[in-house]
Formats: structure tokens, sequence, C-alpha cells
């Protein structure tokens, strides 16, 4: 991504989101189009065998799939410096660039300055699998897919998804046609 592109991302989500991109706080910006599915059945949290791994890719592209991720997309991922200060994208996060930085504080989970990655990608299964496996793994955290006019967002995450759906009406679509990867949590959770 250009500097250009990156100065555009930032003023298209400071204008749709207002707020920084922490992934796990999604549901609570917009609980009427929030949703959350689990991604192996009885809400096992992580995979043991590949075809347990196909199980979770599958999910996901289903629901990406749904939300019409067909088009280009950003993935956003969290990074912390190493020990000499560096920081390393990882390799499932192919061409990321530095994004924003979320300082510690109020309105951070974090203890240290946490620096967010951007790329674009596509929906490809070669290039969107491992991204997805790596959040599935908990070794990509905090990440964030979102179509180019982020009208939705997508937070994979070890053991399932938030998903922020355009609508309320999408919203639903996707939970009565995925009802079954729901937790049965009263607060659905």
């Amino acid at each position: 991504m250009t500097e250009d592109e990156v100065e555009s991302l930032t003023i298209a989500w400071r204008t749709r989101w207002g707020r920084s991109p922490i992934a796990y706080q999604l549901r609570g910006w917009h609980a009427d189009r929030w949703v959350r599915f689990h991604s192996l059945p009885g809400s096992k949290r992580y995979a043991d065998t590949e075809d347990e791994y196909e199980i979770i890719l599958d999910r996901h592209r289903r629901v990406l799939g749904e939300l019409g991720a067909h088009e280009g997309l950003y993935a956003i991922a969290v990074y912390f410096e190493d020990e000499e200060g560096r920081i390393s994208p990882d390799p499932r996060h192919p061409d990321a660039v530095p994004w924003l930085t979320i300082e510690p504080g109020d309105d951070s989970p974090f203890d240290v300055a946490a620096r967010l990655y951007v790329s674009m990608t596509s929906f490809d299964p070669q290039t969107l699998d491992p991204l997805l496996r790596g959040a599935a793994d908990e070794e990509l955290i905090d990440v964030i897919i979102a179509p180019l006019d982020l009208r939705w967002l997508y937070h994979p995450y070890d053991g399932g998804a938030d998903v922020i759906a355009p609508t309320a009406y999408d919203r639903d679509v996707l939970k009565n046609r995925h009802a079954d990867w729901l937790s049965t949590h009263p607060a659905g959770l």
C-alpha cells in the first residue's frame, strides 16, 4: 500500500467508525449489527487435526463470501516490538505496512504500544487462508478483515469470528443461515 492509500484508509476509518480499530471491542460498537460465530462444532476453540482446520477455514470463507468479500479487502493485525524494539510483520500477512499505533491507556487493552499493520488482499484462499489460520491459532492477534469501503468488519480469532454486518437485516440473515454455529450463551458470546 502507498502512503496515500494508508492515509485514505485512516480518513475512511475515522469517518465510518470513529474509534481505534481494537478488534475485540467491535461487538460493543454496533450491538444491533453484531454476531459471533464459533469456528468448530461444540464451541471447540482450537483445531487438533487438518480436518478441523478445514472446518474453521470453510466457515470463515462462507461468512466472508456472504458478506461480499469477493472484492478487494483490507487485512489488519496488531504487532508488538521485540526485545530490540523491532516489529516484524508475520509472513502470513504479506505486504503489510504500518498503519496506526495504539498507545497504552483508557482505550487500549495493551500494556505497551501496539502497532497496527494493514495490507490489501483478496478473497483468494491461497492469500487469505494463512491469515485466517494464524488468527485461529492465536499467532496473529486482533485481526480485522474489511472491504475497501469498510461497510462491514470481520474479526477472526481463536475460537470463532465476530461480525459487524452492514445492517441488522444482514446480521439476521447470517444468524439464520448459520444458526448451528452460534453460541448457546444468552449474550451470544
